[in-house]
């Protein structure tokens, strides 16, 4: 049996990473030919995110890592716009990616090791494209993102051609191929509104078509009508392969006893009595918003748990809160195991920044979410749950941290809505949800899209 040997070529940060190394993982589990190879770039911003990795490759012995040497940062004005920051922290790469890509595959073809067949990227790889066209591989991009957010990205070069310039709030509403409505400018992820955002994802955008596939994180039970509007003659081959989870973490560092500690205090719950406010690893918010969040959930009168990332509390909650919601709320200031605290059966609501990873996660539970995004693409994920499939509740849509507060009364009418009686999109979640599992067993359509990829990486040269 010939083998097949894949280079992924992932970005470093922790939420694109947890999805491509399942998926790595779930190539290796479905076809006994396959053997991959990480090209790590080390970024002094992102340990958690290189403990991840080696954990993955040192369980995983199909699975080789290889750490490239570390090259200058791009200059600090970078970060002003964090997604050109990490397209230059990639392009600086570009030479030491070329050089250990060109050894991989002289030693491929000098021994009986596993050709090498292709290369899977990251959304913002994709200007290794070039390189694997120079070194003879086809490409592929893995997408952490949703089919919608594909559609926007590949519409986009339309819309340069015609103004090409940034987005301003001002803009008329988009109309984009696969969506039922109109895209408000309010929705579009954060970096499209300044120039150099703006100017990184349109050279990222330009790349999309010249990829050999397009890999995405979701199934076609949730997201058929984006899907088929790909089927257009113009755009590469696209493979939902979704979910693509690791239901196992990641918990990087995680305190048992802290685990211990939430995990009972779920246990004393009822079924889906308590809704469960976590904002990723970067959210974060102030004192006066800190204030209006415990104001809206004392108000609500549901049970709760609250992973805030400020401490320490008693110096930022009102006056008495936490004295009054002793035992019907529970805060933690810490890391928390978002997945396993999902599957609780007493966790009935999720408010959420909405990042794919964490909606997704949701869906698998059956756990209907309530939109709070904050930064990046997150606003176009709140919209197009929201507005596009109906699978989650307003609170914002178009919220961007820093701007304004979110009060507690909307906050407090945001968790009823979730939470208050058998309302439609728990039951359309609980629906997509029980989908979702049946989608990546055999038979299942991302059972079935996963084996036709497989084929279509091998048969490539």
């Amino acid at each position: 049996m010939r083998q097949e040997q894949l280079i992924f070529i992932p970005a470093p940060g922790v939420s694109h990473l947890v999805s491509t190394l399942e998926f790595a993982n779930r190539l290796i589990d479905r076809d006994d030919r396959i053997l991959i190879t990480i090209v790590y770039m080390k970024s002094p911003s992102t340990p958690l995110a290189e403990l991840y990795t080696r954990s993955i490759a040192d369980s995983q012995p199909r699975i080789q890592l290889v750490y490239l040497p570390r090259v200058d940062p791009p200059p600090s004005e970078l970060l002003n716009s964090p997604e050109k920051f990490i397209y230059a922290f990639v392009e600086n790469h570009v030479p030491k990616i070329k050089d250990t890509v060109r050894k991989i595959i002289s030693s491929s073809s000098n021994s009986d090791s596993a050709r090498v067949a292709a290369l899977v990227l990251d959304f913002f790889c994709l200007s290794m494209i070039d390189v694997g066209t120079e070194l003879g591989l086809p490409s592929y991009l893995f997408l952490t993102f949703n089919a919608g957010f594909l559609g926007f990205m590949l519409h986009l070069p339309t819309r340069h051609n015609q103004i090409s310039t940034e987005f301003t709030d001002s803009d008329p509403e988009l109309s984009i191929p696969g969506f039922v409505n109109a895209v408000p400018p309010g929705v579009l992820p954060s970096s499209v509104f300044n120039r150099d955002g703006y100017s990184t994802f349109i050279k990222l955008a330009k790349k999309f078509r010249e990829t050999k596939g397009i890999i995405v994180n979701t199934f076609t039970e949730m997201e058929q009508r984006a899907l088929d509007s790909f089927s257009d003659g113009q755009t590469p081959p696209v493979y939902a392969v979704g979910p693509v989870l690791d239901l196992k973490g990641p918990d990087p560092g995680l305190d048992q006893a802290h685990r211990d500690n939430i995990m009972k205090w779920l246990d004393d719950h009822p079924p889906s009595s308590v809704v469960f406010l976590c904002f990723g690893s970067m959210g974060s918010f102030g004192r006066t918003q800190v204030k209006e969040i415990a104001l809206g959930l004392e108000r609500s009168g549901h049970r709760f748990l609250w992973a805030l990332r400020s401490a320490p509390l008693k110096d930022i909650m009102p006056k008495g809160f936490l004295e009054r919601i002793n035992g019907k709320g529970m805060i933690c200031y810490d890391w928390v195991p978002q997945v396993e605290i999902l599957a609780h059966k007493a966790i009935g609501g999720f408010v959420s920044h909405c990042g794919w990873n964490s909606i997704l996660e949701s869906l698998w539970h059956g756990v209907p979410i309530v939109t709070w995004p904050l930064y990046a693409e997150q606003q176009f994920n709140a919209f197009w749950m929201v507005r596009e499939l109906g699978l989650a509740v307003e609170m914002r849509l178009d919220y961007r941290i820093g701007a304004d507060l979110v009060m507690s009364d909307e906050i407090e009418r945001g968790i009823r809505r979730v939470m208050d009686g058998d309302n439609e999109v728990r039951n359309k979640v609980k629906e997509i949800g029980e989908k979702a599992r049946k989608a990546v067993i055999d038979g299942g359509s991302s059972s079935i899209s996963f084996g036709h990829l497989i084929e279509h990486m091998v048969r490539q040269q």
